[in-house]
């Protein structure tokens, strides 16, 4: 009977979260697929192509109002950069689609509280700053050079580049023929990262559902009570947030029901920010990450974006302390991720009714244009 509990209690929590992300990764894998099939490679060169304020900021800009989560913004990031985005300005996009959308702020809110809002929206801008550093003057060219040719050769043995890699014109999105293209991308790119997702999904879930919230409290050190904890203190949990990401999370609104254990558990606040950050740097992300680019370029990423949010928490936590806004106690009283409510009707449902049967219905088109490509061909 246990057995049986517990099984059923990790398909509660998988399928939960598969439930609560599912309209975000349809819609972010359709913008992504309408990105490869509408907009061309000159285009996002000309703007996005080199590393610049104007071209950083209006990366962000896109993001902030392409609201999804890690996967679905891992697929428009990728998208970016093989149509010519720097590696920085696609960057600026995944860390903006994910951390500066309101979404997440709401959810935070509700959780966590307004400083926490605050230091997610700050620390949003600030990761974009301190990655732009990194990634432009520090990391590795070569490594990005290698994740570009790898990209390529994997899009291209998936068909992707039926068209011969031309882009339609941004006035046959509503035509069929537009459509049709749009769905061929949104499927490839759901089949390449499809298993991963679920990987993710489960992973999540199984972790949900065994291990107590106490537990994840041993893993960090906490301050003294009624005040901030010291440097080293504040720097183990900034490192520590992202080390318990990458175990635990799913997607970047599904880690903040954690985050609110962690933070009545005794993580400090640049802990539990640097933990909400983490969502890009999970395993699954990773894997992710290595399916798109190659393992060397996946791995080299991945570290580079785990030292910015490292760095950008603390530089939050202790911007908060000199402004008089980061709180001093661990006194919120929040449920766990055990007593979340998945299924409740709210905009996720409403959403998810609307958008889940669209998303089939792109699969569907998107396979059927792929199994019938000698049909299509004749009819032209």
């Amino acid at each position: 009977m246990g057995i049986v509990n517990v099984s059923a209690d990790i398909a509660h929590h998988t399928l939960g979260m598969a439930w609560k992300v599912g309209w975000a990764l349809v819609l972010g894998f359709a913008i992504s697929g309408a990105i490869q099939a509408f907009i061309s490679k000159a285009r996002i060169a000309e703007h996005l192509g080199e590393v610049n304020l104007r071209s950083v900021l209006l990366a962000s800009g896109f993001g902030a109002a392409s609201s999804s989560c890690s996967y679905a913004a891992a697929s428009m990031s990728k998208s970016l950069y093989r149509k010519g985005a720097h590696i920085v300005t696609a960057t600026a996009f995944l860390f903006a689609s994910t951390n500066l959308v309101l979404e997440i702020g709401l959810v935070i809110w509700v959780l966590l509280g307004w400083q926490f809002v605050a230091a997610e929206f700050f620390g949003g801008a600030l990761l974009i700053a301190v990655v732009t550093v990194l990634l432009n003057w520090v990391a590795p060219r070569r490594v990005f050079a290698e994740a570009r040719r790898h990209l390529e050769r994997v899009e291209t043995e998936a068909h992707h580049h039926e068209h011969g890699g031309q882009s339609l014109p941004l006035r046959s999105i509503l035509t069929f023929k537009g459509v049709r293209a749009m769905a061929r991308y949104y499927d490839m790119d759901f089949r390449m990262v499809g298993k991963d997702i679920v990987l993710g999904l489960v992973i999540s879930g199984t972790l949900a559902a065994l291990v107590p919230r106490e537990w994840w409290a041993t893993l960090f050190f906490s301050g003294q009570s009624g005040g901030h904890p010291d440097f080293w203190v504040s720097v183990e949990n900034a490192v520590v947030g992202p080390l318990i990401a990458i175990l635990s999370f799913v997607c970047s609104v599904g880690n903040i029901p954690l985050a609110a254990v962690l933070w009545n558990g005794g993580i400090s606040f640049g802990g539990v920010v640097a933990f909400i950050f983490a969502d890009l740097v999970t395993i699954p992300m990773i894997l992710v990450y290595r399916r798109y680019y190659g393992w060397r370029p996946a791995l080299v990423y991945s570290g580079y974006l785990l030292i910015t949010m490292v760095v950008t928490a603390l530089m939050v936590e202790y911007v908060f302390r000199w402004a008089g806004l980061a709180p001093e106690t661990m006194s919120l009283s929040a449920p766990g991720i055990e007593q979340m409510d998945y299924f409740s009707w709210d905009y996720t449902t409403f959403l998810n009714l609307v958008i889940l049967p669209m998303g089939a219905w792109l699969a569907w088109m998107g396979r059927r244009k792929s199994g019938a490509t000698g049909h299509a061909h004749a009819g032209h």
